[in-house]
Parts: C-alpha cells; sequence; structure tokens
C-alpha cells in the first residue's frame, strides 16, 4: 500500500489550496533552478532510472522517448506538446491534476522542456473540460507572476513559454499525431509514421508528445531520484500511478496507489469493494474502454500493471478500472462501447471507417439476439482485419472490447440467440 509521503499528488482531491503559494507550501517549486542546472542528460538518465512508462495509454517508456530528441538544433525550434486530451470513456485522472494539482504540470512541462531544448511548450486541452482550463490558465498566468514561466524561467537561464489550447471535444485529437494536425488548425486525422514527431512534429519541427500525469510526475522523480520512483511496482512497470475506478462499486474515486496493486486490494481498500459483494462480479474493464475486459473467474489474482495485463490478453491502457457486476448486460454494454467507437473514427482509412459501422451493427444485432451464431466468428474475423491495419490505434481500440467479449462470453452470446429463436424472452435484454 502506497503512504501518503510517497504520494506526488497530494492535492487529488482539492481539499487544499491550489494556487502557487499552496503548491510550494506542499513542495512544489522547490529548487526547480538546481535541478536543471545539473543539465539535460541527468535529467534524461535520471527518467530512464525511475522505469516511467507513459501514463497516456501506450506505456512507451518516457526517458528514452526524450532521448530520440535530437541533442543539437539544426536552427528549427523544439517543441513539447502535453496531451490533456483525456477523451478515453472511463478515464478521468488527468482532469484531477489540472483542476487540483496543477502547478506539478507546470512546473514539469518547465524541466521536461529543457530536456528537450524546447522553449516553448503547448498543453492540448479536451474541448469539455471547460472549468480544468479556467484552473490551469490561472496557475498558467500566476506562474508568470512569479516569474517562473517566461524569461528566465524559475531563475533558471532558461526562456520559457507555456501555451494552453482548448480542442474542440473530438476522440480522435487525443492520439498524438492528430492532435498536432489540430493544433496546427488543420483537421483532426492522424498522419502516417515515419516521420515520427520527434523528427518532424508540430509545424515539421522536432517535437516530443506526454500524457499529462507522464508529465507532473517528474519535479518529484527529479527531487526524490528516479531509484525512488522504481522501487514501485514490479521491474518494468515502475512507479506510483493515477487510478480512476467507476462503474458498479461502492464508493467510485480516482486515486494514487502502487503500480502492480491487486485489483480486488485496490477495489476493497479505497472503493467499498464490489456492489452486492466480491462474488457479484461479472467483468472488469482494466484500462479504459479500448481495452478487452477480464471476466470474474480471473479478477481475483488480478495484477494493475502493463505486463500482468498483456499476457491476459487485455491491457493497462489508462488505468481506468471500469467495474461491472451481474446485474450487467455485458453484450449491450460492448455494443455501447462500439457505437462509440463508430462515431469517432476520423474516416480516414477504410478498415476503420467501415469496420467500425459493420462491427457495431452486427453488435446491435446481438443484443438483441437476432443475430445467427455463424455471425460470432464472422465479428471476431472482422475485429481482426480492422485491428492492426490502420494509422492509428483506433481500429484496434474498436475491435479489442469485441475480442474481449467474445472470448469470454461467448456462451451468453450464444444463449441469447437460441433464447430468440425458441421465444425465450427472459433472457434477451430489454430494447
Amino acid at each position: 500500500m502506497l503512504t501518503d509521503q510517497d504520494r506526488i499528488f497530494t492535492n487529488l482531491y482539492g481539499m487544499y489550496d491550489r494556487t502557487l503559494s499552496g503548491a510550494r507550501s506542499r513542495g512544489h517549486w522547490d529548487g526547480t533552478a538546481a535541478l536543471i542546472a545539473r543539465g539535460r542528460d541527468w535529467i534524461i538518465d535520471e527518467m530512464k532510472k525511475s522505469g516511467l512508462r507513459g501514463r497516456g495509454g501506450a506505456g512507451f517508456p518516457t526517458g528514452l522517448k526524450w532521448s530520440f530528441m535530437p541533442k543539437e538544433s539544426d536552427g528549427r525550434p523544439h517543441y513539447l506538446v502535453i496531451n490533456a486530451d483525456e477523451s478515453e470513456p472511463g478515464t478521468c485522472k488527468d482532469r484531477e491534476i489540472m483542476r487540483h494539482d496543477p502547478h506539478t504540470l507546470i512546473e514539469g512541462a518547465l524541466i521536461a522542456s529543457f530536456a528537450m531544448g524546447a522553449h516553448a511548450s503547448y498543453i492540448y486541452i479536451r474541448g469539455e473540460y471547460i472549468r480544468e482550463r479556467e484552473a490551469l490558465q490561472a496557475a498558467i498566468d500566476e506562474a508568470y507572476e512569479a516569474g517562473l514561466l517566461g524569461r528566465n524561467a524559475a531563475r533558471t537561464g532558461w526562456d520559457f513559454d507555456l501555451y494552453l489550447h482548448h480542442g474542440a471535444g473530438a476522440y480522435i485529437c487525443g492520439e498524438e499525431t492528430a492532435l498536432l494536425e489540430s493544433l496546427e488548425g488543420k483537421k483532426g486525422m492522424p498522419r502516417m509514421k515515419p516521420p515520427f514527431p520527434a523528427g518532424s512534429g508540430l509545424y515539421g519541427c522536432p517535437t516530443t508528445v506526454n500524457n499529462v500525469e507522464s508529465i507532473a510526475v517528474v519535479p518529484t522523480i527529479l527531487r526524490r531520484g528516479g531509484d525512488w520512483f522504481a522501487s514501485f511496482g514490479r521491474p518494468n512497470n515502475a512507479g506510483t500511478k493515477i487510478f480512476a475506478i467507476s462503474g458498479h462499486v461502492n464508493h467510485p474515486c480516482v486515486v494514487e496507489e502502487s503500480m502492480s496493486i491487486g485489483l480486488r486490494e485496490l477495489l476493497d481498500r479505497h472503493c467499498g469493494g464490489v456492489r452486492g459483494g466480491w462474488d457479484n462480479l461479472k467483468a472488469v474493464i482494466p484500462g479504459g474502454s479500448s481495452v478487452p475486459l477480464i471476466p470474474a473467474r480471473i479478477c481475483d489474482e488480478a495484477i494493475l500493471d502493463f505486463d500482468w495485463l498483456r499476457e491476459q490478453h487485455s491491457a493497462f491502457g489508462t488505468a481506468a478500472v471500469i467495474v461491472m457486476d451481474q446485474s450487467t448486460d455485458v453484450i449491450k454494454a460492448i455494443w455501447r462501447l462500439a457505437k462509440f467507437y463508430k462515431h469517432e473514427s476520423c474516416g480516414q482509412c477504410t478498415p476503420c471507417r467501415e469496420g467500425t459501422g459493420w462491427m457495431m451493427r452486427v453488435m446491435e444485432r446481438l443484443v438483441t439476439g437476432e443475430a445467427e451464431i455463424e455471425e460470432i466468428d464472422m465479428l471476431f474475423d472482422v475485429s481482426k482485419q480492422v485491428e492492426g491495419h490502420t494509422i492509428c490505434a483506433l481500429g484496434d481500440a474498436a475491435a479489442w472490447p469485441i475480442q474481449g467479449l467474445i472470448r469470454h462470453f461467448r456462451d451468453e452470446i450464444e444463449d441469447r440467440i437460441k433464447a430468440r429463436k425458441t421465444g425465450r424472452l427472459s433472457a434477451v435484454a430489454a430494447e
């Protein structure tokens, strides 16, 4: 269990002062210039040592990602872009950072930008986050007034400007290259890679895109040391992590815990357990709506980290834990996700543009039991043709929940189809 002194986000629930003076009283902006004085190589090495993996879903090692940026400028400016487009259904962790602990993000942006030779950073915030934008902009204004941003930021000798850009509420703009297109004023559609953003990103310049949580933990990691952060969790799954738990638990919440915590321990300790008791659990989506669910039978020993969930044909994603009890119509729940991804597809790639709609329509008929048993295998086959055949991961995100449903709840789908055919309508979902 993570102790209070090891928590990085000490104002996650907004119980204390979120202004600059409040942040300083909790240890933020403490010795920032001294950290930067140790140089870029030290910062990047310390980040590599910490084992921090990207908190936006993909889990790519953060220190390694930073090291891809060119060491010397070829005349083009470098940029850090912070992805605050938290649009994954079930995910609500970054909004708590921006609402209640915004100075962790602002200080992290300064240090990370220095490490990558960037004099400017952009925070791209989700269109629906109105109050979060106001809180974050107020914190940025405070930082400018205090000399922590702008010329000679925080007396480091480094000139640094931070800009907040409000999106228009498109899920696809959470994909890093679609985000860059949107920032440039174009339609948010993913780019082909290569070139990767580190070579040609925002305005054709070297760019790194990081998640809010990935940047906000940086100052604390550097103050306490990479080895401290690496001491939490299993090897290759290091650090503390913000979990967002929703659904059928007694107390849904957002909480910072150690990586590799057991699922049952997390739910019992922080959420008052599953509604109706542990035996009432049906399934859990462990990492936001785009990852395959895991059934109750493996939830007892479930460990919440990248590697364990990958071994179970699921994913850690954003650590948005969606809990479903026995009252859930799991087929209808996955249909609802299929409908979301169909709606949010940008339409650039044929497998995704056509496949998401096709999968949603088959899922609609599975919900009512009006499909044929053979269509289950056909749906799985089509999901495999969508997965991995698109420019960005939205095709995968649309396919994986359906694959998880068929993998673990095939008997329930078949029962509903048979019930429809024999007239036993009690087994069929409410239409």
